[in-house]
């Protein structure tokens, strides 16, 4: 039953503006009868799919200390396992797991941002009225996917600066002037590491709020990275060998702003600042870290656990064919410089399967909330 309104959402977080030059062609479509069926079914699907953000989710409650600290991970790595955070008092896990969650889910927050202006833009981008309909949706999607995170991480702490890779990279998503180029990079990169990292927090949090609030926005994130693939796995029998190889560049230029480490994004120093300022001394956290490497590395290379990046965003350009030879040794090439030769090869050869149904991967579990 839909709950009725206790009170507004948090106030907003100071504004802060910033200008990014965009030139793009604005297309009309004057044929009003449906052309991609499937298009349209995701758009009813969507319709159908619009959730209220004060009437769904309950912002009165507090959250729960001992649960979010419980449940707290880095990007999928189990910290709460280790001796080192059995070290640590209750106080201490708190100011830790809230400001690391605060600064990760800030990440989130900017994000949507950039698929809020990016949606807009492929509404007047894209030649296809039922590509319109879906982006608009997508749209509000967007807007209540911004109100949610700035609401909750306030409920935490403060809202983080936004890192240099995912600025670059919303950057050129938004200025580029190929709609295909922004569907790619939002619908099918960002909008995969998205979704993927959104369920995987689900799962592993057990703060509720938290749990409910992903919930539903990885309701949404599946249909956008569905949107990606039904669009561009149609349009990409129709490219040239120029185009393609345009489209497959701009996917994998945006993975590389976000997770190799040779371009100076690495989250590590922003968490190691976020550390100290909880009272932990950085250099003696690793250091404690270091010796319990077997069980974070172990974490790490399991092929249940392949990360985003090859677990999702990889099988999804296959599935559309955006994932050549080319590009194959692109990526071989980035995992070999961030994780060695011996793991660059087990990813290059593991082909992780994308799920079949997008929504009964998100909903597994979650069905009713």
């Amino acid at each position: 039953m839909t709950k009725e309104v206790s009170s507004p959402l948090p106030d907003q977080h100071t504004a802060q503006i910033e200008t990014v030059r965009s030139s793009m062609d604005v297309v009309y479509n004057w044929n009003y009868e449906p052309e991609i069926d499937e298009l349209r079914t995701l758009y009813v699907n969507a319709v159908d799919g619009q959730w209220s953000a004060v009437k769904q989710l309950d912002w009165d409650a507090e959250i729960d200390h001992a649960a979010f600290s419980r449940s707290f991970s880095i990007g999928g790595i189990p910290i709460t396992q280790t001796e080192f955070w059995k070290t640590l008092s209750e106080e201490t896990q708190w100011q830790m797991s809230r400001r690391t969650a605060a600064f990760m889910l800030s990440t989130f927050l900017h994000g949507e941002q950039g698929a809020l202006m990016t949606a807009s833009q492929l509404v007047a981008a894209v030649p296809h009225m039922d590509g319109k309909f879906y982006a608009a949706t997508q749209t509000m999607d967007e807007a209540r996917h911004v109100e949610v995170f700035a609401a909750y991480v306030k409920k935490l702490d403060i809202v983080y600066p936004i890192g240099t890779g995912l600025k670059a990279i919303l950057d050129a998503i938004l200025a580029a002037d190929d709609w295909r180029h922004k569907a790619v990079g939002m619908n099918i990169v960002l909008e995969g590491l998205a979704l993927y990292s959104f369920r995987e927090m689900r799962n592993q949090t057990e703060e509720p709020l938290l749990k409910k609030l992903l919930t539903y926005v990885a309701r949404d994130e599946a249909r956008h990275t569905a949107y990606g693939i039904k669009y561009l796995g149609r349009m990409s029998s129709e490219l040239s060998p120029e185009e393609r190889a345009g489209i497959e560049d701009f996917a994998f230029e945006a993975a590389r702003q976000l997770i190799d480490q040779r371009t100076g994004n690495a989250m590590r120093g922003p968490i190691m600042k976020i550390w100290a300022d909880a009272g932990i001394d950085p250099m003696e956290a690793i250091a404690s870290l270091m010796k319990e490497r077997e069980l974070l590395s172990q974490s790490m290379e399991s092929e249940t656990r392949l990360g985003p990046v090859h677990g999702f965003v990889v099988p999804t350009l296959k599935s559309i064919g955006l994932y050549s030879d080319r590009i194959r040794g692109h990526f071989k090439d980035m995992w070999a410089a961030n994780l060695g030769a011996k793991n660059a090869e087990r990813m290059a050869t593991f082909d992780a399967n994308l799920p079949k149904d997008l929504d009964e991967w998100v909903n597994d579990g979650y069905e009713t909330l």
